[in-house]
């Protein structure tokens, strides 16, 4: 796919469902929505990139290595979906981290923006006509930092809800499905005259 626009996706709690520190390939289950979301953004073109915080790997839960088989499983049950993934991003620090040279601030972990910065650059990707969808606030704030617009799913996991301005979502929607029905009307309207499609829930929280 050429496409010069992508959806960055949060893994764990938006894209599949969220076991903790997992990495074993067989427990990989897709959360609600996602076949079909990433079936309509996949065929409206856009780009569906993975951008993943792993802190297990500093925090020595388990190897860095043992990631490969998951982004291996994820890309095989997409594919077999027709929905490929363009990109695997994931960061495996954490300051307050046990692995050296893992243990670290960097500017990869979100709510900072480098995995989705190196993304756009190695993709040729404009962040202005991209989005970032993501179960937690620290996705919201490193999608707008990026340059992108953002979707929260509002699924129970954010419980702090500290909604400073870089941190406060575009919209919200309660799967990854509604998510994306949001982010193709609002592309719809913005590229001219037509059907505005369905609408957002709001930017807040509940």
């Amino acid at each position: 796919m050429n496409s010069d626009r992508a959806v960055f996706l949060d893994k764990d709690g938006t894209l599949i469902e969220d076991i903790p520190h997992n990495v074993d390939p067989a427990l990989l289950r897709l959360g609600p929505g996602v076949r079909e979301g990433l079936a309509l953004l996949h065929e409206r073109g856009y780009r569906l990139v993975v951008v993943s915080n792993q802190p297990g790997v500093a925090h020595g839960y388990f190897p860095e290595s043992a990631l490969a088989a998951v982004e291996a499983r994820l890309r095989d049950i997409l594919t077999a979906m027709d929905t490929p993934l363009s990109g695997f991003s994931y960061c495996p620090h954490h300051p307050a981290g046990q692995v050296a040279p893992f243990a670290r601030a960097c500017d990869c972990r979100k709510p900072a923006a480098g995995m989705i910065l190196r993304a756009a650059d190695t993709y040729g990707i404009d962040l202005a006509r991209s989005w970032m969808v993501g179960d937690i606030l620290d996705d919201i704030q490193a999608g707008r930092t990026a340059g992108c617009r953002t979707v929260l799913l509002d699924n129970g996991h954010e419980t702090e809800w500290v909604l400073a301005p870089g941190r406060r979502p575009h919209h919200t929607a309660a799967d990854l499905a509604e998510a994306a029905r949001i982010i193709v009307a609002q592309d719809q309207w913005a590229a001219g005259p037509g059907d505005p499609g369905p609408t957002s829930r709001g930017g807040g929280p509940p």
